[in-house]
């Protein structure tokens, strides 16, 4: 067999491929956008897209989301905060009281963090501890916040009926209400 012309095909074929476009080019990046299309040339916010991830129910991929802002709005209370709540919704608790409490040790004024660090105290037993947050963000947020005084009112009475032979049973929810506002429910 003459290697010849084996060789003058595959050079051929490995040229052709230099500028047909899509095909083993490192010139091309992908399909062309349809006409008409927008070109974006920033991402969009990872706190954002968090908290619409959160909103959908995506609880993991909000948190990835929100790792990812750290990288444009580094450890700032608003990011941890937004960490620990995705935590929180994903039962990790523990981790989820750590960022929290790191976002009010950042910023003693971030209602958002104590109304949620009093969600993850609660989820954790930690009554006393939940009703000082609830008290804090109340306080803080002036009592505008329907939501905050409601999850305050309720923690004041699990702390009421709880006794060591009557430990409540409580399985909470946290909801997100826009603007930085949630709602604790009960099941």
């Amino acid at each position: 067999m003459n290697i010849k012309p084996v060789i003058l095909c595959v050079a051929v074929l490995l040229g052709g491929c230099e500028t047909t476009p899509g095909v083993l080019s490192n010139q091309n990046n992908g399909v062309a956008p349809p006409p008409g299309t927008e070109h974006i040339t920033e991402a969009v916010d990872g706190l954002l897209v968090g908290h619409r991830l959160m909103a959908a129910g995506e609880y993991e991929l909000a948190l990835k989301a929100y790792s990812r802002a750290v990288a444009t709005h580094g450890l700032s209370s608003d990011v941890l905060s937004a960490i620990g709540s995705a935590n929180l919704r994903l039962g990790r608790l523990k981790q989820a009281e750590k960022f929290l409490e790191t976002a009010v040790d950042r910023d003693p004024d971030f209602v958002p963090a104590w109304n949620n660090l009093g969600v993850v105290q609660m989820s954790l037993g930690k009554l006393p501890d939940a009703r000082a947050s609830f008290q804090r963000a109340y306080a803080l947020d002036n009592g505008n916040s329907d939501e905050i005084r409601d999850n305050l009112r309720h923690v004041i009475a699990l702390m009421g009926d709880f006794s060591a032979e009557n430990p409540p049973e409580y399985d909470f929810m946290l909801v997100r209400r826009g603007n930085g506002r949630y709602l604790l429910l009960g099941q």
